[in-house]
């Protein structure tokens, strides 16, 4: 099969978003984007739908369906190029959109995800930290500084930043998320365990509860102890 059977050309350009994409579809568009990287890493230069499926442990079928919602990535009798549908799994997540985050609350949590490489490897430069701690305003983490709070609005009008990242008290995360929602920022990754909606109808929010990933694991434990 020769590169350009998989080209995107004028007349048939790939659909990279649908406004009927399942919530459930985009959510395994990251298990994809690691699996093929673990492909690449193992030279692997194609793969079909059942041998993928045997990888990421869902059904053949449904991987087919998932990438037909963005018009389909492979050919029948070849399967899939992996090098070919990374790249477009990665321009479907915005790996190399360059978006932009800042970190609000430096405390523990804050800092360990400063310092990890998941936002470097997935296209997100983290630029700031705010926070109300005297102590570590005007300090670095991994070189992002730590800004003092009362500085986030002026910081968000003067610089490009598309992304919040929540992991200040539960308590203060509606406050500021709608202080958020007065500047030009669009997104917010909330780890505040407070449930946020979009504020003001613009925000996107992806709302994180590593509780409830760990009660989903108690379960499983629990009812294996049954068994």
């Amino acid at each position: 099969m020769k590169d350009k059977d998989f080209a995107i050309n004028n007349e048939e350009q790939i659909t990279l978003t649908r406004d009927n994409v399942s919530s459930a579809v985009i959510k395994r568009l990251p298990r994809y984007f690691r699996y093929l990287r673990i492909l690449i890493r193992e030279g692997k230069m194609r793969i079909s739908s059942a041998e993928l499926s045997r990888r990421m442990n869902i059904t053949a079928s449904q991987i087919r369906q998932d990438l037909n919602c963005f018009g389909g990535f492979g050919q029948q009798g070849y399967g899939y190029n992996v090098t070919y549908l990374y790249a477009r799994i990665c321009e479907l997540l915005g790996v190399s959109a360059g978006f932009q985050a800042v970190i609000i609350g430096g405390g523990n949590l804050g800092r360990a995800l400063a310092k990890n490489e998941m936002f470097e490897k997935r296209g997100v430069d983290v630029v700031a930290i705010f926070d109300v701690d005297e102590a570590l305003v005007g300090t670095t983490v991994n070189d992002i500084p730590i800004l003092h709070i009362d500085e986030f609005e002026r910081y968000a009008a003067t610089h490009t930043v598309d992304m919040a990242v929540l992991t200040l008290p539960k308590a203060q995360a509606l406050e500021m998320a709608q202080r958020i929602a007065e500047t030009d920022i669009v997104g917010i990754w909330n780890f505040t365990g407070q449930e946020l909606d979009s504020v003001d109808g613009n925000l996107i929010v992806e709302n994180v509860h590593l509780g409830d990933s760990l009660m989903t694991l108690n379960y499983r434990l629990n009812s294996r102890n049954k068994e």
